[in-house]
C-alpha cells in the first residue's frame, strides 16, 4: 500500500469511529496509537461527548492527546488544561426549548459537571463505562438556569427528531446550528462552534495545518472536519447518507474491525508494523 505523505497529525472521532461497538478502545487500537505517539505524530480526539466523559476514555490510550469535546465547545490539552470554552446563553437555550417536543424524545443539557435530562435513558448511560459525567433528572418547566455547553436530543424515531430540528431552527436559527451525530441523536451548538474550527486552533498552537492531518469520522457532526483535513476518511459503519454527502472521500473498514487503527498501520506507520 502507498504510504500517505506529509501527514503529521491524526484526528479521530470517538463513537462509531475509534471506539468499537461496545464503546471501548481495543487493545490493537491502543497499540497503534502508542506507536503513533512514539513516531512523533500529534494526536487529536474530536467528539460530541462531554470532556469529563471523553477524558475517561482517552486516558486508556496512555499517550498524550488533545481533546476537542462537545463538538468544539471545549478544548483540553494533553495535561487536561482547558484551552477554550464556550457556553450557550441561558436565554438562547430556553428559546430553543420553547417548542413542542414529542414526549418520546429525551432532552439533555450538557452542563460543566452534570448533564440535565427530562428522563432516565438507559442507552445514553450505557455510553459511559464509568459514570464520570453524571445525569441529573430535572423538570424543564421549573428550571431557572438553562445555560449549557450544548443541547442534545435522543429518540429512536428519526423523523420525530427531524420535525423538532425544523421547529427549533425556525425559532433560533440566528444563534444555533445542528448536527445528527447519529440518526437517533440530534445536537445543537452555537453557530460559531464546530469540530473543524476547534481542531484548527489546536493545530495552529502546535505549528501544523489541517492539510497535514488525516481525520476519521462517522457522523454528520464530522462533515466539516472530514472535508477540511488533508485526508478525510469515513467509517464503513457510517450512515449511507453521510457517504453520499461526501462521495469524494474514501470509506474504510468499520469500527468493529478496528478500521481506524488498521488504516493507520498500513498507510501511516512503518510497513513492518502493518504486516505484523
Amino acid at each position: 500500500m502507498t504510504k500517505l505523505k506529509n501527514i503529521k497529525v491524526v484526528v479521530s472521532d470517538l463513537d462509531g469511529t475509534l471506539l468499537n461497538p461496545q464503546h471501548r478502545i481495543s487493545d490493537y487500537t491502543k497499540s497503534i496509537f502508542q506507536e503513533l505517539h512514539n513516531q512523533g505524530y500529534l494526536i487529536v480526539v474530536a467528539t460530541g461527548r462531554h470532556h469529563l466523559d471523553a477524558m475517561a476514555i482517552i486516558e486508556t490510550l496512555e499517550v498524550p492527546v488533545y481533546l476537542v469535546s462537545s463538538n468544539g465547545a471545549r478544548i483540553h490539552s494533553p495535561i487536561k488544561e482547558e484551552l477554550f470554552a464556550f457556553n450557550l446563553d441561558s436565554d438562547v437555550v430556553k428559546a430553543a426549548l420553547n417548542v413542542e417536543i414529542d414526549p418520546a424524545i429525551t432532552v439533555v443539557l450538557f452542563k460543566e459537571n452534570v448533564w440535565q435530562t427530562n428522563k432516565w435513558n438507559e442507552r445514553l448511560n450505557s455510553f459511559q463505562a464509568e459514570l464520570k459525567y453524571r445525569p441529573e433528572l430535572v423538570d424543564y418547566k421549573n428550571l431557572e438556569d438553562f445555560g449549557a455547553i450544548k443541547i442534545f436530543f435522543s429518540c429512536d424515531d428519526h423523523e420525530k427528531l427531524v420535525k423538532l430540528k425544523d421547529a427549533i431552527l425556525a425559532n433560533s436559527s440566528e444563534h444555533l446550528h445542528h448536527a445528527f451525530s447519529l440518526p437517533t441523536c440530534l445536537e445543537f451548538m452555537d453557530k460559531s462552534i464546530d469540530k473543524a474550527v476547534a481542531i484548527e486552533q489546536v493545530l495552529e498552537k502546535e505549528g501544523y495545518t489541517l492539510e497535514q492531518a488525516v481525520a476519521f469520522g462517522d457522523g454528520f457532526n464530522d462533515v466539516q472536519m472530514l472535508s477540511a483535513a488533508g485526508k478525510g476518511l469515513i467509517m464503513g459503519n457510517a450512515p449511507s447518507i453521510l457517504k453520499e454527502t461526501l462521495p469524494e472521500l474514501e470509506v474504510i473498514k468499520t469500527n468493529a474491525e478496528d478500521g481506524v487503527a488498521k488504516y493507520i498501520a498500513s498507510k501511516i506507520l512503518d510497513k513492518e508494523l502493518a504486516s505484523s
